[in-house]
């Protein structure tokens, strides 16, 4: 019994040591040093937790399960995640992995469930150790706004940067901070030590110092003011995905979907339109975007919970738990982050009173050990996968350090790695393909080709198409997956052959994602341009006006397009809409203004792209390599279902 007891203490400091870190907790080595090591983190201490706990049960023959008042919509709300995620979300790997939105849920929800297996003094630990974060956070908010980190010789350089924020961004930030002041004043009126009254006094103090830097930081017109979508926009694309997919939304960690597809034309029209967001302006219109009405309905069963409660405790002047109120507020106007979801379980769980109901679920040795089986099977099965994953993300994060030092065969060879490590992550085919094809057009670049040179490119470019089509295959609902394939195919579309029409499918489905995006109009009128479609370029760009009647760029490529069909009439009136559209003593002006003096003397006259402005000629077909590649029958784009 005595090594059981020892057991049961280890766990209560493992989860002590996991809420007060895991806010500060980063790491090198990572393309996102903030998010995946809080992961890996958290699943090192829950792993070591539950296997305490599943010997310390087999030890004593008995697994006692201890019940919350909040246990039925927090395993709800982890319960729709999970399945907006199964069965929506076409790429799990972002789901699940990174940014992990649906891991971070499971994460918070089983560090829900072990503080709720902790007796009273337990929990109140817990409440310092969480309190402690908000410390350790303001601490290094302070450090960051010193510049004391970056006087540390040994700290990476992610930590040494003045924008530097142990959550990966401040508007968290200031929420996390926000949400735990009341913790604080409770503690101060509540505890009769002296000592640790004033302890607590200084501990709030810095906190709110770490809280004020934070939010000078994000003030308007600074470098990290929050980017959000407008509330008008985010409701659109709740309300059309509700439409389409009522019960469980367009997928957890799949927001940038529906944006895309469901924003309507009057976003071009904003400051933000090149902007493309992952999630709402506030948590509860992404929630209902990702999970539809299951995640609301969870959601309303979860606060109910809290509301029968709270409303007991505040009268007995528990006034520690306004900081869940306070988060569910922000909630209304901002958006949610891993740590805030890790924030509120870990709260919800100190004030659950699970201490107060026990139910056993094994009443000897064997049973227990039988109950535990699952535990270990799962912690095997989590070690074998994440190490997986774990181990392709540092080898990507290896071939952009390579990328950096240009460095390309090493580039290559840590990109191709990390592909056949995991699979399942668009990222890395996204990225190895745009090596394949820079270095296939450096070689193609060379004036004698060999027969050798001649293979090799022909490779890059097989390898280029088949990662451009397995990103898309990973998640065909994403329009930029659809154009980063197009653009490789339109840039072999001067020496291979059929690739021309591959590009022309590839960018019409990105379109058909996407549709109100003035750019990929462009692109595919550009495409058609390139092939001497003059006519079907002239109606792309016109679609990309009317998507964005203030895009000169846009008008810009239509009067090219004009002039080249003969239309000097409408390419003269394009034009001279780019003019009231650019500043008068940019390059922009004086490039459209040159055409424009040429369209008016009826001469065709041959421009190049500028590459000081704006506005970007398209430009015609040229073969470079001769005679032209014969692309093979894989390199078909993917079947789509639109």
């Amino acid at each position: 019994m005595q090594i059981a007891n020892l057991f049961q203490k280890i766990e209560k400091y493992l989860l002590f040591i996991g809420v007060s870190l895991f806010a500060v907790f980063v790491f090198p080595r990572f393309p996102s040093p903030y998010i995946v090591p809080k992961e890996i983190f958290a699943a090192v201490i829950i792993s070591l937790v539950l296997i305490l706990c599943s010997v310390r049960s087999i030890i004593k023959g008995e697994s006692p399960l201890f019940i919350g008042k909040f246990d039925l919509g927090v395993a709800l709300f982890a319960l729709v995640y999970i399945l907006a995620a199964a069965f929506m979300t076409p790429n799990k790997m972002e789901a699940f992995f990174y940014p992990g939105t649906v891991t971070f849920v499971i994460i918070s929800v089983l560090f829900y469930f072990l503080i709720n297996q902790l007796d009273k003094k337990g929990k109140d630990l817990i409440l310092i150790g969480i309190f402690a974060s908000g410390i350790f956070l303001s601490i290094s908010i302070l450090f960051t706004e010193l510049g004391l980190f970056a006087k540390i010789p040994f700290l990476p350089s992610f930590i040494k940067d003045s924008g530097f924020n142990a959550l990966g961004n401040w508007l968290p930030s200031v929420i996390y901070l926000t949400a735990l002041l009341p913790i604080g004043i409770g503690l101060i009126i509540k505890d009769k030590d002296i000592v640790k009254r004033i302890f607590y006094g200084v501990a709030s103090t810095v906190i709110v110092f770490g809280l004020v830097v934070a939010v000078v930081t994000i003030l308007p017109g600074k470098a990290q003011s929050p980017i959000l979508p407008d509330i008008q926009t985010s409701w659109e694309v709740a309300v059309e995905t509700l439409k389409v997919s009522p019960i469980l939304g367009i997928g957890t960690g799949n927001y940038l979907t529906a944006f895309n597809l469901y924003r309507s034309v009057s976003y071009n029209m904003t400051n933000l339109w090149q902007i493309r967001f992952s999630s709402s302006d506030n948590f509860y219109f992404t929630l209902l975007t990702e999970a539809g009405f299951a995640g609301l309905a969870a959601l309303i069963i979860l606060m109910i919970e809290i509301y029968n409660k709270f409303k007991t405790d505040l009268t007995k002047k528990y006034w520690e738990e306004i900081s869940v109120i306070v988060i569910f507020v922000l909630f209304l106007v901002f958006p949610s982050a891993s740590a805030l979801l890790f924030l509120l379980m870990v709260l919800l769980a100190i004030f659950s009173g699970s201490e107060e109901k026990k139910i056993n679920i094994a009443m000897s040795r064997i049973p227990s050990a039988i109950v535990t089986i699952p535990v270990f099977l799962g912690i095997i099965a989590l070690g074998f996968f994440g190490t997986k994953a774990v181990a392709a993300e540092i080898t990507y994060e290896r071939s952009l350090v390579a990328l950096t030092n240009n460095d390309a065969k090493g580039t290559y060879t840590l990109m191709t790695q990390a592909v056949t490590q995991n699979p399942y992550v668009d990222r890395y085919h996204a990225s190895l393909a745009q090596v394949d094809m820079a270095l296939a057009t450096s070689i193609a670049s060379n004036q004698n080709l060999t027969d050798t040179d001649r293979s090799t490119i022909t490779q890059l470019i097989q390898q280029a198409i088949n990662e451009g089509k397995a990103n898309v295959t990973l998640n065909p609902e994403r329009s930029g997956n659809w154009e980063s394939l197009g653009q490789i195919y339109r840039s072999i579309m001067s020496f291979a052959q059929g690739a021309d029409q591959f590009t022309i499918q590839a960018f019409i489905q990105a379109i058909a994602l996407d549709p109100t995006n003035p750019n990929l109009r462009i692109e595919l009128g550009g495409a058609y341009y390139a092939l001497g479609r003059y006519s079907d370029a002239i109606d792309s760009f016109k679609l990309a006006t009317l998507a964005k009647s203030d895009l000169a760029n846009a008008y810009y490529n239509l009067a090219i397009a004009y002039r080249e069909n003969k239309d000097y009439d409408n390419a003269i009136t394009a034009m001279n809409t780019v003019l009231t559209l650019v500043d008068k003593n940019s390059s922009d002006y004086t490039l459209a203004k040159s055409t424009l003096d040429n369209l008016q003397k009826n001469k065709p006259v041959t421009t190049t792209s500028s590459t000081q402005g704006n506005l970007t000629t398209p430009e015609k077909q040229t073969t470079t390599v001769k005679p032209p590649l014969t692309l093979p029958s894989e390199a078909t784009p993917p079947a789509t279902n639109q």
